[in-house]
């Protein structure tokens, strides 16, 4: 793909979606951004992006659980980067047919236009969650799947339907399976927005739920950079692609260090509703990256331990950053 070609966005107004849409433009695609409708007419965090950035965007509402809506907005795109879904483990458990009609369903839908109208591009966004807690490390695309959620079970189950295009009608699918991203705009649900909204707001007894897992953060903008070269690459249709830092760090790790970015003496107590059931943790993700350094050429830029305590310095100042910190709820729980 070249900067000539149109590019959708589903779920263009979210964390990675606004990241990657900013990115995209600053290298010069044309990009439509699909956003989900609601009588508010807000495009979620492309309200946030700079008047220079919006004004080069083509913003379009609709649904992906609707098959038209869906087609109508992929109409004139040469390439698209589907990353809209539901992705709160915890409130799968309570709405998971939600999630089958968003994260399955949708992607069926895409999927299917993009048959139709012979789109040259599908970029599926797929999550490390699918593999569960590692069985072996560090964990390769040929890691078992493991649906240890229904969240987990709606993308292991979307992954499967965006290949079987691959493979029965030819459409052009990639996956890409980012690990744990982290950044600007990231919501209070995920860690390391709790750890630094609670400290940010005078905390100094936070409130989390297991702290020995692991995981394998990745900076949002070095997530961005993996599915544009995702774009950029040939020859990758069916395959599947981690897109990891392949450094490994405990939860309780992570605390610590945005304690020290944050110059700030905490303690910690666990939040029971905080804590997932127990054959639903996943206790350990480590991002094997060779099969995106060798497709791709893509490697981190925050990678390693220095390179995540820079990731989380550029967080930390953003949170912190004026009007910022009002947008989230720090003094209750995000499911």
């Amino acid at each position: 793909m070249n900067p000539s070609d149109k590019i959708l966005v589903t779920g263009s107004e979210g964390f990675i979606g606004s990241h990657l849409v900013e990115a995209l433009v600053e290298e010069g695609y044309s990009v439509k951004a699909f956003v989900l409708y609601n009588s508010f007419n807000n495009w979620g965090w492309l309200e946030d992006l700079a008047p220079e950035v919006q004004s080069k965007i083509e913003v379009v509402t609709g649904d992906v659980r609707d098959p038209l809506s869906v087609r109508m907005a992929m109409e004139g795109c040469d390439a698209v980067l589907h990353l809209a879904a539901l992705i709160a483990i915890p409130y799968s458990y309570s709405a998971p047919t939600s999630y089958v009609e968003t994260n399955v369903t949708g992607t069926l839908n895409v999927v299917q236009a993009a048959r139709e109208l012979g789109i040259k591009k599908v970029i599926h966004t797929s999550t490390s969650e699918c593999y569960g807690t590692a069985q072996f490390v560090p964990i390769t695309e040929e890691h078992p799947l493991q649906p240890q959620s229904p969240y987990s079970a709606s993308k292991i189950s979307a992954d499967q339907m965006a290949l079987s295009y691959y493979y029965a009608f030819e459409v052009p699918v990639t996956v890409i399976r980012p690990f744990n991203t982290y950044g600007p705009r990231q919501s209070a649900r995920a860690v390391i927005p709790t750890v630094i909204t609670q400290i940010a707001n005078g905390a100094r007894e936070l409130k989390l739920g297991a702290l020995s897992p692991t995981r394998d953060f990745n900076f949002v903008k070095d997530t961005a950079r993996g599915f544009i070269a995702a774009l950029k690459a040939e020859d990758i249709g069916g395959e599947v692609i981690n897109l990891g830092s392949n450094f490994e760090v405990s939860i309780g790790e992570t605390v610590e260090l945005i304690a020290e970015v944050m110059n700030a003496d905490v303690t910690i107590t666990t939040d029971e509703q905080r804590i997932r059931p127990e054959k639903s943790e996943v206790n350990r993700l480590w991002a094997s990256n060779e099969k995106a350094a060798r497709l791709l050429g893509w490697s981190p830029v925050y990678g390693g331990r220095d390179g995540f305590a820079q990731g989380l310095a550029e967080t930390v100042k953003w949170f912190t950053g004026s009007g910022n910190l009002n947008k989230y709820k720090s003094d209750i729980y995000n499911v």
